[in-house]
Protein backbone atom coordinates (compact mmCIF):
# COMPACT_ATOMS: atom_id res chain seq x y z
CA UNK A 1 0.00 0.00 0.00
CA UNK A 2 1.10 3.65 -0.82
CA UNK A 3 0.92 6.51 2.18
CA UNK A 4 1.88 9.82 1.87
CA UNK A 5 1.92 13.11 3.32
CA UNK A 6 0.91 16.85 2.32
CA UNK A 7 3.42 19.60 2.37
CA UNK A 8 2.10 23.13 1.17
CA UNK A 9 4.11 25.86 -0.10
CA UNK A 10 3.26 29.17 1.23
CA UNK A 11 1.23 28.38 3.85
CA UNK A 12 2.07 28.68 7.90
CA UNK A 13 5.39 26.72 8.59
CA UNK A 14 9.38 27.46 7.95
CA UNK A 15 11.09 25.91 4.89
CA UNK A 16 12.95 23.82 7.37
CA UNK A 17 9.96 22.30 8.90
CA UNK A 18 9.01 21.58 5.86
CA UNK A 19 11.90 19.76 4.23
CA UNK A 20 12.40 18.08 7.77
CA UNK A 21 8.82 16.56 7.90
CA UNK A 22 9.90 15.21 4.12
CA UNK A 23 13.04 13.48 5.04
CA UNK A 24 10.99 11.84 8.57
CA UNK A 25 8.46 10.73 6.05
CA UNK A 26 11.06 9.11 3.74
CA UNK A 27 13.06 7.60 6.44
CA UNK A 28 9.50 5.71 7.69
CA UNK A 29 8.96 4.38 3.93
CA UNK A 30 6.02 6.46 3.42
CA UNK A 31 6.60 7.43 -0.47
CA UNK A 32 4.14 10.23 -1.76
CA UNK A 33 3.98 13.65 -1.52
CA UNK A 34 0.60 15.61 -2.36
CA UNK A 35 0.82 19.68 -2.90
CA UNK A 36 -1.42 22.22 -4.32
CA UNK A 37 -0.58 24.68 -6.61
CA UNK A 38 -4.05 26.74 -6.10
CA UNK A 39 -5.20 26.96 -2.43
CA UNK A 40 -6.28 31.29 -2.12
CA UNK A 41 -4.71 31.75 1.37
CA UNK A 42 -0.98 31.02 -0.49
CA UNK A 43 1.50 33.57 0.25
CA UNK A 44 2.70 33.87 -3.41
CA UNK A 45 6.44 35.29 -2.25
CA UNK A 46 6.62 32.92 0.61
CA UNK A 47 5.81 30.12 -2.07
CA UNK A 48 8.66 30.75 -4.90
CA UNK A 49 11.05 30.72 -1.49
CA UNK A 50 9.78 27.44 -0.09
CA UNK A 51 8.59 25.45 -3.76
CA UNK A 52 12.11 24.30 -4.68
CA UNK A 53 13.52 23.26 -0.96
CA UNK A 54 10.40 21.19 -0.96
CA UNK A 55 11.17 19.47 -4.32
CA UNK A 56 14.72 18.85 -3.42
CA UNK A 57 13.66 17.37 -0.36
CA UNK A 58 11.20 14.98 -1.78
CA UNK A 59 13.40 14.25 -5.01
CA UNK A 60 16.06 13.51 -2.48
CA UNK A 61 13.60 11.38 -0.32
CA UNK A 62 12.52 9.41 -4.12
CA UNK A 63 9.14 10.59 -2.81
CA UNK A 64 6.02 10.60 -5.78
CA UNK A 65 5.10 14.21 -5.81
CA UNK A 66 1.67 14.61 -6.23
CA UNK A 67 0.87 18.61 -7.76
CA UNK A 68 -3.04 19.61 -7.44
CA UNK A 69 -3.04 22.48 -10.61
CA UNK A 70 -5.79 24.25 -12.11
CA UNK A 71 -5.47 26.12 -15.17
CA UNK A 72 -4.59 29.12 -12.95
CA UNK A 73 -1.72 27.56 -11.30
CA UNK A 74 0.34 28.34 -14.24
CA UNK A 75 0.66 31.89 -13.42
CA UNK A 76 1.76 31.17 -9.79
CA UNK A 77 4.58 28.94 -11.19
CA UNK A 78 5.42 31.83 -13.32
CA UNK A 79 4.59 30.19 -16.52
CA UNK A 80 2.89 31.94 -19.65
CA UNK A 81 0.65 28.94 -19.88
CA UNK A 82 0.36 25.49 -18.18
CA UNK A 83 3.41 23.21 -19.53
CA UNK A 84 3.70 19.68 -18.06
CA UNK A 85 7.00 18.90 -19.34
CA UNK A 86 8.19 21.75 -17.44
CA UNK A 87 6.53 20.62 -14.42
CA UNK A 88 8.52 17.34 -14.64
CA UNK A 89 11.52 18.51 -15.19
CA UNK A 90 11.29 20.62 -11.65
CA UNK A 91 10.57 17.35 -10.18
CA UNK A 92 6.86 16.91 -9.93
CA UNK A 93 5.81 12.90 -11.27
CA UNK A 94 2.33 13.78 -10.43
CA UNK A 95 -0.28 16.06 -11.66
CA UNK A 96 -3.82 16.31 -10.04
CA UNK A 97 -6.89 17.83 -12.20
CA UNK A 98 -9.72 18.31 -10.95
CA UNK A 99 -11.63 21.19 -12.60
CA UNK A 100 -10.49 23.29 -16.11
CA UNK A 101 -9.25 21.02 -18.12
CA UNK A 102 -11.46 19.11 -20.59
CA UNK A 103 -10.76 15.27 -21.76
CA UNK A 104 -8.48 16.50 -25.12
CA UNK A 105 -5.80 17.93 -22.79
CA UNK A 106 -5.76 15.62 -19.99
CA UNK A 107 -5.28 12.65 -22.83
CA UNK A 108 -2.39 14.94 -23.95
CA UNK A 109 -1.03 15.78 -20.86
CA UNK A 110 -0.96 11.77 -19.79
CA UNK A 111 1.65 11.08 -22.58
CA UNK A 112 3.93 13.44 -20.80
CA UNK A 113 3.37 13.21 -16.93
CA UNK A 114 1.63 11.33 -14.32
CA UNK A 115 -1.76 12.30 -14.23
CA UNK A 116 -4.25 12.08 -11.22
CA UNK A 117 -8.14 12.74 -11.48
CA UNK A 118 -10.98 13.93 -8.91
CA UNK A 119 -12.06 10.24 -7.64
CA UNK A 120 -14.68 11.91 -5.76
CA UNK A 121 -16.43 13.54 -8.82
CA UNK A 122 -15.19 11.27 -11.85
CA UNK A 123 -17.85 9.17 -14.39
CA UNK A 124 -18.04 6.49 -16.17
CA UNK A 125 -18.21 8.98 -19.42
CA UNK A 126 -15.27 10.87 -18.37
CA UNK A 127 -13.06 7.76 -18.77
CA UNK A 128 -14.80 6.87 -21.74
CA UNK A 129 -13.98 10.15 -23.19
CA UNK A 130 -10.50 10.09 -21.89
CA UNK A 131 -9.93 6.43 -23.69
CA UNK A 132 -11.67 7.71 -27.07
CA UNK A 133 -8.81 10.51 -27.27
CA UNK A 134 -6.22 8.15 -26.90
CA UNK A 135 -5.34 9.04 -22.67
CA UNK A 136 -2.81 6.91 -21.40
CA UNK A 137 -4.58 4.86 -19.01
CA UNK A 138 -1.50 3.34 -17.50
CA UNK A 139 -0.65 6.38 -16.54
CA UNK A 140 -4.01 7.71 -14.53
CA UNK A 141 -5.04 7.13 -11.41
CA UNK A 142 -7.37 8.53 -8.34
CA UNK A 143 -7.71 10.53 -5.43
CA UNK A 144 -10.61 11.31 -3.75
CA UNK A 145 -10.79 14.91 -2.27
CA UNK A 146 -10.39 16.33 1.27
CA UNK A 147 -13.34 18.84 2.95
CA UNK A 148 -11.90 21.36 5.24
CA UNK A 149 -15.34 22.41 6.12
CA UNK A 150 -17.08 20.08 9.25
CA UNK A 151 -19.97 17.91 7.71
CA UNK A 152 -18.68 18.14 3.94
CA UNK A 153 -17.14 15.21 3.70
CA UNK A 154 -18.41 12.19 1.81
CA UNK A 155 -20.88 9.63 2.75
CA UNK A 156 -18.68 6.27 3.01
CA UNK A 157 -21.52 4.18 0.55
CA UNK A 158 -21.02 6.81 -2.09
CA UNK A 159 -17.12 6.48 -2.00
CA UNK A 160 -17.11 3.24 -2.03
CA UNK A 161 -19.42 2.70 -4.94
CA UNK A 162 -17.15 5.27 -6.54
CA UNK A 163 -14.11 3.45 -5.30
CA UNK A 164 -15.16 0.17 -6.93
CA UNK A 165 -16.19 1.90 -10.54
CA UNK A 166 -12.95 3.38 -10.83
CA UNK A 167 -10.67 0.19 -9.60
CA UNK A 168 -13.41 -1.64 -12.27
CA UNK A 169 -11.51 0.19 -15.02
CA UNK A 170 -8.53 0.07 -14.04
CA UNK A 171 -7.37 2.89 -11.79
CA UNK A 172 -5.74 2.90 -8.54
CA UNK A 173 -7.50 4.72 -6.28
CA UNK A 174 -6.16 7.01 -3.07
CA UNK A 175 -8.11 9.05 0.00
CA UNK A 176 -6.99 11.25 2.57
CA UNK A 177 -7.52 11.15 6.30
CA UNK A 178 -6.92 14.17 8.93
CA UNK A 179 -4.44 14.72 11.20
CA UNK A 180 -5.70 14.80 15.23
CA UNK A 181 -2.54 17.18 16.20
CA UNK A 182 -1.39 19.19 12.99
CA UNK A 183 -4.47 20.83 11.47
CA UNK A 184 -3.98 22.96 8.29
CA UNK A 185 -5.43 26.34 8.37
CA UNK A 186 -7.72 28.55 8.08
CA UNK A 187 -10.42 26.31 9.23
CA UNK A 188 -7.58 23.71 11.60
CA UNK A 189 -11.05 21.39 10.80
CA UNK A 190 -8.74 18.70 9.17
CA UNK A 191 -8.89 17.71 5.36
CA UNK A 192 -10.36 14.11 6.04
CA UNK A 193 -12.13 12.21 2.57
CA UNK A 194 -14.71 10.65 4.81
CA UNK A 195 -16.55 12.94 6.73
CA UNK A 196 -16.37 10.03 10.33
CA UNK A 197 -12.72 10.15 9.98
CA UNK A 198 -12.70 13.89 10.96
CA UNK A 199 -12.24 13.31 14.37
CA UNK A 200 -10.13 9.58 14.56
CA UNK A 201 -6.80 9.13 14.92
CA UNK A 202 -4.83 8.45 12.08
CA UNK A 203 -4.06 5.21 13.01
CA UNK A 204 -7.99 3.86 12.93
CA UNK A 205 -8.70 6.20 10.07
CA UNK A 206 -5.79 4.62 7.93
CA UNK A 207 -6.98 0.89 8.45
CA UNK A 208 -10.44 1.74 7.31
CA UNK A 209 -9.51 3.00 4.69
CA UNK A 210 -7.52 0.65 3.86
CA UNK A 211 -10.43 -1.98 4.74
CA UNK A 212 -12.20 -0.49 2.59
CA UNK A 213 -9.59 -1.19 -0.54
CA UNK A 214 -8.11 2.15 -1.12
CA UNK A 215 -4.19 1.59 -2.76
CA UNK A 216 -2.93 5.22 -1.34
CA UNK A 217 -3.87 7.25 1.65
CA UNK A 218 -2.75 10.02 2.53
CA UNK A 219 -2.67 12.64 5.43
CA UNK A 220 -4.21 15.44 4.16
CA UNK A 221 -3.36 18.14 7.01
CA UNK A 222 0.46 19.74 6.67
CA UNK A 223 1.61 19.35 10.32
CA UNK A 224 0.73 15.48 11.42
CA UNK A 225 3.06 14.54 14.74
CA UNK A 226 5.97 11.64 14.37
CA UNK A 227 3.30 9.78 16.02
CA UNK A 228 0.72 9.91 13.23
CA UNK A 229 3.62 9.77 10.77
CA UNK A 230 4.61 6.17 12.61
CA UNK A 231 1.18 5.14 12.40
CA UNK A 232 0.33 5.92 9.02
CA UNK A 233 3.78 4.10 8.19
CA UNK A 234 3.11 1.39 10.16
CA UNK A 235 -0.43 0.89 7.81
CA UNK A 236 1.80 1.29 4.79
CA UNK A 237 3.50 -2.35 6.08
CA UNK A 238 0.18 -3.93 5.59
CA UNK A 239 -0.92 -6.16 2.84
CA UNK A 240 -3.56 -3.88 0.95
CA UNK A 241 -6.97 -4.90 1.51
CA UNK A 242 -6.17 -6.64 5.07
CA UNK A 243 -8.64 -5.46 7.80
CA UNK A 244 -6.56 -5.27 11.22
CA UNK A 245 -8.07 -4.95 14.52
CA UNK A 246 -7.30 -4.02 18.34
CA UNK A 247 -8.14 -6.07 20.96
CA UNK A 248 -7.26 -7.21 24.02
CA UNK A 249 -6.70 -10.79 25.77
CA UNK A 250 -8.73 -12.30 28.26
CA UNK A 251 -7.47 -15.41 27.58
CA UNK A 252 -3.71 -15.28 28.48
CA UNK A 253 -2.96 -19.34 27.92
CA UNK A 254 -0.13 -19.41 25.05
CA UNK A 255 -2.01 -21.61 22.07
CA UNK A 256 -4.58 -18.95 22.45
CA UNK A 257 -1.72 -16.22 21.39
CA UNK A 258 -0.04 -18.29 19.01
CA UNK A 259 -3.69 -19.25 17.26
CA UNK A 260 -4.83 -15.45 17.08
CA UNK A 261 -1.38 -14.35 15.88
CA UNK A 262 -1.88 -15.40 12.57
CA UNK A 263 -3.88 -13.87 9.12
CA UNK A 264 -7.10 -14.97 8.87
CA UNK A 265 -9.13 -15.31 5.82
CA UNK A 266 -13.09 -15.00 6.01
CA UNK A 267 -15.75 -17.78 4.44
CA UNK A 268 -16.86 -16.86 1.27
CA UNK A 269 -20.02 -18.21 2.74
CA UNK A 270 -21.11 -14.91 5.17
CA UNK A 271 -23.08 -16.05 8.67
CA UNK A 272 -25.26 -13.79 9.74
CA UNK A 273 -24.32 -13.82 13.35
CA UNK A 274 -20.48 -14.32 13.40
CA UNK A 275 -17.51 -13.36 11.21
CA UNK A 276 -16.05 -16.93 10.89
CA UNK A 277 -12.43 -17.86 10.26
CA UNK A 278 -12.39 -19.97 7.40
CA UNK A 279 -8.73 -21.47 7.82
CA UNK A 280 -8.36 -21.22 12.00
CA UNK A 281 -9.15 -25.23 13.06
CA UNK A 282 -6.31 -26.17 10.61
CA UNK A 283 -3.64 -24.11 12.87
CA UNK A 284 -4.26 -25.88 16.17
CA UNK A 285 -1.54 -28.23 15.36
CA UNK A 286 -2.99 -31.34 17.54
CA UNK A 287 -3.39 -28.64 20.56
CA UNK A 288 -6.82 -29.43 22.67
CA UNK A 289 -8.61 -26.33 23.54
CA UNK A 290 -10.05 -26.99 26.83
CA UNK A 291 -13.61 -25.73 27.97
CA UNK A 292 -12.62 -21.96 29.83
CA UNK A 293 -12.77 -22.27 33.77
CA UNK A 294 -13.80 -18.64 33.78
CA UNK A 295 -17.64 -19.18 33.51
CA UNK A 296 -19.83 -18.33 31.01
CA UNK A 297 -21.92 -15.29 29.64
CA UNK A 298 -23.99 -14.12 26.59
CA UNK A 299 -21.69 -13.32 23.45
CA UNK A 300 -21.24 -9.75 22.43
CA UNK A 301 -20.53 -8.26 19.53
CA UNK A 302 -17.21 -7.41 19.39
CA UNK A 303 -16.15 -10.79 21.25
CA UNK A 304 -12.82 -13.01 19.51
CA UNK A 305 -14.24 -16.45 20.08
CA UNK A 306 -12.29 -19.80 20.21
CA UNK A 307 -14.59 -23.01 19.98
CA UNK A 308 -13.74 -25.41 22.54
CA UNK A 309 -13.32 -29.78 22.56
CA UNK A 310 -17.09 -30.30 23.36
CA UNK A 311 -17.42 -28.25 20.07
CA UNK A 312 -16.07 -32.01 18.37
CA UNK A 313 -14.65 -31.25 15.03
CA UNK A 314 -15.63 -27.49 15.48
CA UNK A 315 -12.81 -27.18 17.99
CA UNK A 316 -10.28 -24.31 17.04
CA UNK A 317 -12.60 -22.32 14.96
CA UNK A 318 -12.38 -18.68 15.44
CA UNK A 319 -14.99 -15.81 14.95
CA UNK A 320 -15.82 -12.86 15.94
CA UNK A 321 -19.33 -11.62 16.84
CA UNK A 322 -21.11 -9.45 15.54
CA UNK A 323 -24.53 -9.34 17.91
CA UNK A 324 -26.01 -10.78 21.17
CA UNK A 325 -25.91 -14.26 21.59
CA UNK A 326 -26.81 -16.56 24.29
CA UNK A 327 -24.24 -18.59 26.10
CA UNK A 328 -22.53 -20.72 25.00
CA UNK A 329 -20.49 -23.05 27.15
CA UNK A 330 -18.69 -24.96 23.95
CA UNK A 331 -17.10 -21.56 22.73
CA UNK A 332 -14.72 -19.81 24.95
CA UNK A 333 -14.47 -16.11 24.37
CA UNK A 334 -10.51 -15.61 23.91
CA UNK A 335 -10.51 -11.94 23.61
CA UNK A 336 -12.34 -8.79 22.98
CA UNK A 337 -12.05 -5.82 20.02
CA UNK A 338 -12.09 -2.31 21.55
CA UNK A 339 -15.15 -1.04 21.49
CA UNK A 340 -13.86 2.21 19.06
CA UNK A 341 -12.68 -0.35 16.43
CA UNK A 342 -16.09 -2.87 16.71
CA UNK A 343 -17.35 -0.78 13.24
CA UNK A 344 -14.47 -2.56 11.72
CA UNK A 345 -15.99 -5.68 11.45
CA UNK A 346 -18.56 -4.75 9.13
CA UNK A 347 -16.03 -4.30 6.27
CA UNK A 348 -14.58 -8.30 6.81
CA UNK A 349 -16.50 -9.07 3.65
CA UNK A 350 -16.54 -12.49 2.23
CA UNK A 351 -13.17 -13.77 1.47
CA UNK A 352 -11.31 -10.93 2.98
CA UNK A 353 -8.30 -11.39 4.93
CA UNK A 354 -8.24 -9.90 8.27
CA UNK A 355 -6.03 -10.09 11.62
CA UNK A 356 -5.76 -8.87 15.16
CA UNK A 357 -3.25 -6.49 16.78
CA UNK A 358 -2.95 -7.24 20.82
CA UNK A 359 -2.38 -4.28 23.14
CA UNK A 360 -1.99 -4.16 26.58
Amino acid sequence: MDTGISIYPGLRGSIKEKTDRIEEAATLGIRRLFTSFHIPETNTSAFHKELDAVLWAARNGRLDVVADISPASASILGMDRFEPVKLAKLGITTIRIDDGFDAEKIALYSQVIKVQLNASTLTEENLKALRKRGARMDAIDGLHNFYPRPHTGLDRTYMIEQTKMLQGSGLSVGAFIASQEGRRGPLSEGLPTLEEHRRLPVSLAARHLSALGMQSIFIGDDRPSMTELRQLARVSREETGVVVLKARFLIREPYVQDLLSHTFTARPDPSRDVVRAGNSRSLLDGRIVEPDSAGFRSLRRGDITIDNVDFLRYMGEVQIVKRELEPEERTNIAAKILPEEEFLIDTITPGRKFRFEFIR
